[in-house]
């Protein structure tokens, strides 16, 4: 085996071991950059519902909770107000969504699915959890999801939500008396739920990737290229012309000229020990003659 081809054999087995490492370390830096933008994304979208339920609570109710006995107002309702805000983002992004899921709601739209309805229970199983966040494939694509619980921390909430006989009669009239009761104070009885579509950022992290690793193939090949030049140049061609002098001289041809011995490298003392070594049999050679 030459020493060409043992050179390259290395060479592209510690490019092949560090291609493979680099790729994996970068593909997952990628994803979890990803994964991090989209989760961000999920809770700002979370903090905008809070902020609306906030301004719910402290701008609008106090000024219509009066009419509440001659006529209900959804919009008086934190949670049907972030529903209703958010539902509009929804408009230029459909994969964008935000629901207060509920175990028991008022509003029949505001009942949680399957997937929902285990977020729910996780909350009331662990009064200690304060959000869960996690992903889910969709027809539409891979989604990202975040969770707050929804928790009686005021007793205001159980005017409408203990039992019916105490709740505003011009909220029975349009939801019914059998949905929305039963709560208690301190009782997990929902989920704000908030999902974010992962498609365009999982596909940016998977560009980026090849872009990268097409990127480190091609300085593989100009590195590749680069070497093999200095290599013949600096090594294979000094040391097969040193080959081909040594095999002749071993014949007893003393005609080829000596080397230059240019340089303090390795191939520059092989040349100079060749020179000696040539004129030292070469005077052997002619006191066996004598």
């Amino acid at each position: 085996m030459g020493l060409r081809l043992k050179f390259n054999l290395v060479l592209l087995a510690v490019f092949l071991g560090g291609f493979a490492v680099t790729g994996y370390v970068s593909r997952t830096l990628l994803d979890r950059h990803a994964r991090e933008q989209v989760l961000g994304e999920a809770r700002l979208v979370m903090e905008a519902a809070l902020a609306v339920r906030v301004y719910t609570v402290d701008q609008v109710r106090p000024h219509l909770v009066g009419q509440m006995d001659k006529v209900f107002l959804p919009q008086t309702v934190p949670a049907f107000a972030a529903t209703e805000t958010l539902n509009h983002l929804r408009r230029n992004y459909a994969n964008y969504a935000y629901k207060e899921a509920t175990l028991n709601p008022t509003n029949l739209r505001d009942r949680p699915a399957d997937w929902e309805a285990d977020l729910i229970h996780s909350f009331r199983n662990r009064a200690d959890q304060k959000e869960i966040s996690g992903e889910r494939d969709t027809p539409t694509g891979r989604l990202l999801y975040v969770a707050h619980p929804i928790r009686i921390e005021s007793p205001a909430c159980l005017q409408c939500h203990s039992t019916p006989d105490v709740a505003p009669p011009s909220m029975i009239r349009i939801y019914g008396p059998a949905n929305g009761f039963g709560w208690k104070l301190d009782e997990v009885v929902g989920a704000q739920v908030v999902s974010v579509p992962m498609s365009v950022p999982l596909e940016n992290a998977a560009q980026a990737f090849r872009t990268f690793m097409l990127s480190l193939a091609a300085v593989f090949v100009v590195v590749f290229i680069v070497l093999n030049l200095l290599l013949s140049w600096l090594i294979i061609r000094p040391v097969t012309r040193l080959s081909a002098a040594a095999d002749k001289v071993s014949t007893g041809d003393f005609e080829q000229p000596e080397f230059a011995e240019k340089g303090g490298d390795e191939v520059a003392v092989l040349a100079s020990s060749f020179n000696r070594m040539r004129r030292s049999l070469e005077k052997a050679m002619q006191m066996i003659d004598g």
